[in-house]
């Protein structure tokens, strides 16, 4: 599910949607779901100060439901929530001169890897690697 909290930029929810749909197939998370929340740098800097300690906008987000056990044989099918600010995200696709939609798609793979436990700031580069086979994949 795509919500579109923000107004100030125009978004495809529809195609992020069965974007995120294909992102959670190509990681073997096919049947779960997650939401992703589209805010402005107000409502984002907010919940980074809030949850992070960091007074500042992000681009992305990622609040997992619950604890991640790979050993649990029933897994949750409700992986979590990713906040992405599109303020920031425009800013970003400006810089690297690609357009918003793609790099909403790159925020999106970013967010659902951290759902499905994988921490760049702690692995050897594994969420990383998969984030770019992922992006080669997916984003043409």
């Amino acid at each position: 599910m795509v919500v579109n909290r923000q107004r100030r930029y125009r978004v495809e929810a529809r195609g992020l949607a069965q974007f995120t749909e294909r992102v959670l197939a190509a990681v073997g998370k096919g049947g779960h779901a997650v939401t992703i929340v589209l805010v402005g740098d107000r409502a984002i800097r907010q919940l980074n100060r809030e949850f992070r300690g960091l007074d500042q906008p992000t681009d992305v987000l990622s609040f997992p439901f619950g604890e991640l056990d790979p050993d649990d044989p029933e897994p949750r099918p409700y992986l979590g929530d990713v906040i992405i600010s599109v303020e920031t995200a425009r800013r970003y696709a400006a810089r690297w001169r690609i357009p918003l939609d793609r790099e909403l798609r790159n925020l999106i793979i970013h967010g659902v890897l951290h759902l499905c436990g994988y921490d760049h700031e702690t692995d050897r580069g594994e969420m990383r690697r998969l984030e770019r086979r992922l992006r080669r994949a997916l984003i043409p």
